[in-house]
């Protein structure tokens, strides 16, 4: 008998991320207030709906809100009374029934500290019930559950720890439809991490295949998708891989600002990369796993938009560049400085004539000088050894 593929949405979606990104909203002080309106009562009506007495305590302390007592004590008395009933299933299925019922009492008995929230316990509860467990696709799906605890609290270290578990768990026997949810995974926190690479190979490779509503929506995975692209992919694979895919462009056409950003730098509309740029800017910094690092991001992509432009000619005035850039001539010389410093920018500025030199090396150029310095260092480590053997002879 085959084992069934990836559990339901339904049951997948017992914790939802979405809550999370709600709590992390309420803690930015920038946040529009009317929007914050919303989200809160939005966040409090899934609170008390799923009745999260543990969750609600720990974003109270979180969020340095005073915690409504009666509102507690009523959510804990229901957590404490519906956990006496699955703690009594579980003892009649140890003593009236078969393996597959004790695991499954376990298992429904773990799915609901999740939704409550109630990590640590959770955890503890999915590892009997992963003992468990018969067969990797059991086991796998176990795994997704605590990586999704791990993306809801941002406990980089057991996210870390659970996708290697299930990679290993994958080459025993995991599934087509368990391999492509694990894609989804792991993009989700190789871009937590800052590791836009990976996460823009994962996602990319996840977007004819996406069946995780449990993590995001498809929407927004076509979105991680573009943005990680953006930063981590070269020219011919952002058209190769992004620009030319069909089902990418299909859902661009409800996300008019990310749309315009990509093209405007696909096809070398600095200007309007720039004002893509500022839009997506307030997108990353009120989304939690891109927060972090909005603001490497748009450096990044501000230099990587100089880079593209300065590489097609050996000048040019900085007029041109601010005129093609939409900004003045002394946002671009202190941009160009702040590059050029760090060693980010290959060029120089000659402020009497105006102009920007380029320095850039091709790939073979590059090589031949990288050949070049590799053969310097190894002729003197060469000199240096036989001096030391004439002085032993």
């Amino acid at each position: 008998m085959l084992e069934s593929t990836v559990a339901s949405v339904e049951d997948r979606k017992r914790l939802d991320l979405q809550i999370a990104q709600w709590q992390f909203l309420l803690m930015q002080p920038e946040y529009d207030e009317e929007e914050k309106k919303k989200v809160r009562s939005n966040f409090m009506d899934v609170v008390i709906k799923q009745e999260m007495a543990p969750y609600y305590e720990y974003a109270c302390s979180e969020m340095g809100i005073e915690v409504d007592q009666m509102l507690l004590k009523k959510l804990k008395d229901s957590n404490e009374e519906k956990l006496k009933s699955f703690d009594a299933k579980i003892e009649d299925a140890e003593k009236n029934l078969g393996e597959s019922e004790v695991r499954e009492a376990y298992a429904r008995k773990a799915e609901y500290l999740c939704s409550i929230g109630d990590k640590e316990k959770a955890l503890t509860a999915f590892s009997v019930t992963y003992a468990k467990s018969v067969g990797a696709g059991k086991k796998i799906d176990i795994i997704f559950t605590e990586i999704r605890l791990g993306l809801f609290f941002m406990d980089h270290t057991l996210i870390a720890a659970k996708l290697g578990l299930a990679q290993e768990l994958m080459e025993q026997g995991g599934d087509w439809d368990r391999k492509n949810a694990l894609k989804a995974y792991e993009g989700l926190y190789r871009m937590s991490i800052r590791d836009f690479k990976k996460a823009a190979n994962l996602f990319l490779d996840a977007v004819s295949t996406f069946t995780c509503y449990e993590l995001m929506s498809y929407e927004k995975l076509v979105f991680y998708a573009v943005i990680t692209s953006m930063i981590a992919l070269e020219r011919n694979e952002l058209r190769d891989r992004v620009v030319k895919c069909a089902e990418i462009i299909e859902q661009l056409h409800g996300q008019a600002e990310l749309r315009q950003y990509l093209f405007s730098l696909y096809e070398c509309d600095y200007a309007g990369f720039f004002r893509g740029l500022a839009n997506m800017e307030t997108k990353l910094k009120f989304d939690r796993f891109l927060s972090p690092h909005y603001r490497f991001y748009t450096r990044s992509m501000r230099a990587k938009v100089y880079k593209q432009l300065l590489s097609s000619y050996r000048s040019l005035t900085l007029q041109y560049m601010a005129e093609a850039f939409g900004v003045s001539e002394k946002f671009i010389d202190k941009e160009l400085h702040q590059f050029i410093a760090s060693g980010i920018l290959h060029c120089k500025i000659d402020r009497v004539r105006g102009v920007v030199e380029t320095s850039q090396l091709d790939s073979k150029n590059w090589q031949y000088e990288s050949i070049i310095r590799d053969g310097d260092v190894l002729l003197n480590r060469i000199q240096k050894l036989s001096r030391v053997i004439n002085m032993l002879k």
